[in-house]
């Protein structure tokens, strides 16, 4: 749930009784104010009534009148103190309900006699009036309820967009570009501690990425060169007549060990400047000519093994990427479909504007997912001839360019598919 949402959410759980209870408190004392309004014209009524009934009686005459708004009659009933005043309902013929009726009851004294009195005052217009009162109540709380709701979402669209601004600078950052990102002062307190702190963080990663560059730059050079040399040696040690067979098989060992280590090491700077972003280009690269060329060049060691080689390319699969990476990519499921094959195998290729698949046979177990795409995946395989970089650096690769990839072995058949989804965006290197 959006931070917005939440806070409309809250906003509204404690506005909605608040307004309720305002919107009740409202009309109980608009009731509360017409009844004592009526009940002072009541009492009004009444002394106006006693009085007349003191000027009417003096000669002894017996009052007495009723009407559905007053009645005045003799009754043997104790006098009361006070005036009662309640609201009763009588029954309408013509409207067919009850009206309601503010009525002042008392009994009276005059001359000695005693009278009782009714007086009624109609409601009706009272709770037409409430009710009028309560809707248009109800509509201003709403078109109030409204309003503050629209002004709270603009406000805090408007409160927030420095923060959506430095989200989206987050979201686009590039590593080479890192050192000209700069998140803006607001006039916001929390805003600029957030944009001071992102500050300070891209700053470190991108030093951070120039020292890793620097290191991955500098130890393609220092420690390929003493590997060489060593390599060189003993080459040339080799060419000496005198040295014995044990000899001999130690110094090749040594060569092979050394050859495999080059090779290590080149993987894991390559798997470093993939992870850094360190091969940039704009040149869209066809993986079917790609694999047609490294087909070409493996020729011999296909020839080697006897292997049969099906190919389908009903498109080319172009793709933005570096020279150096898509040779990787392909010379790694390439080379290891000829390697993990047997003597007369086979190896099948397709490629269309979307997928790239290639499958070989093999006598060997399928690969577990957990070991798939992992570096140097156990001790015993770093005494092989494989680095056990390949099928990490292709899986690299395909993360950095948004691609899937899947494996998939069955019927002695090992399969790769490379597939670039749709609505999936490139990440140019």
């Amino acid at each position: 749930m959006k931070l917005l949402t939440k806070t409309t959410f809250y906003f509204l759980i404690t506005m909605v009784p608040l307004l309720a209870v305002a919107g009740f408190y409202l009309v109980n004392q608009f009731s509360k104010e017409i009844n004592y309004r009526s009940d002072k014209e009541l009492v009004s009524d009444e002394i106006q009534w006693i009085q007349y009934l003191e000027t009417a009686v003096a000669n002894g005459t017996t009052f007495f009148l009723k009407t559905p708004e007053l009645s005045i009659f003799p009754t043997d009933a104790d006098v009361d103190e006070y005036a009662t005043i309640t609201t009763t309902y009588s029954y309408s013929k013509t409207k067919n309900e009850d009206i309601p009726y503010r009525q002042l009851a008392q009994v009276i004294s005059i001359s000695g006699n005693h009278y009782q009195i009714y007086i009624r005052q109609s409601q009706e217009q009272k709770a037409a009036l409430e009710s009028d009162v309560k809707w248009i109540m109800l509509f201003v709380l709403a078109g109030l309820f409204a309003a503050t709701l629209i002004f709270n979402w603009v406000i805090s669209k408007r409160l927030w967009k420095p923060f959506r601004r430095s989200l989206n600078k987050i979201r686009s950052a590039e590593l080479q570009k890192m050192e000209a990102m700069h998140f803006e002062t607001t006039n916001t307190e929390e805003f600029n501690e957030l944009n001071a702190s992102l500050n300070y963080m891209t700053g470190k990663i991108y030093k951070d990425y120039v020292n890793m560059k620097e290191f991955t730059e500098n130890a393609a050079h220092e420690m390929q060169t003493p590997v060489a040399v060593v390599l060189s040696k003993l080459e040339l040690l080799l060419q000496d007549n005198n040295l014995k067979e044990e000899q001999v098989q130690s110094i090749l060992e040594s060569v092979a060990a050394l050859q495999r280590l080059s090779k290590l090491n080149e993987g894991l700077l390559l798997l470093a400047k993939i992870e850094n972003n360190q091969y940039e280009t704009t040149e869209e690269i066809s993986l079917a000519e790609i694999t047609k060329k490294y087909l070409h060049l493996f020729n011999e060691f296909i020839k080697e093994k006897q292997l049969t080689v099906q190919t389908t390319f009903t498109g080319e699969f172009k793709i933005n990427l570096h020279p150096i990476l898509a040779d990787s990519l392909i010379s790694n499921l390439l080379g290891n479909a000829i390697k993990y094959n047997y003597t007369a195998g086979m190896i099948e290729i397709s490629v269309s504007e979307n997928h790239f698949h290639i499958s070989n046979t093999s006598l060997l177990k399928p690969i577990p997912s957990e070991k798939l795409f992992k570096r140097l995946k156990n001790s015993k395989e770093s005494l092989e001839s494989s680095n056990g970089l390949g099928l990490a650096i292709v899986k690299k690769i395909a993360e950095v360019k948004k691609l899937g990839i899947t494996y998939h072995a069955g019927n002695g058949l090992h399969s790769f598919d490379i597939i670039r989804e749709k609505g999936r965006k490139e990440q140019t290197l």
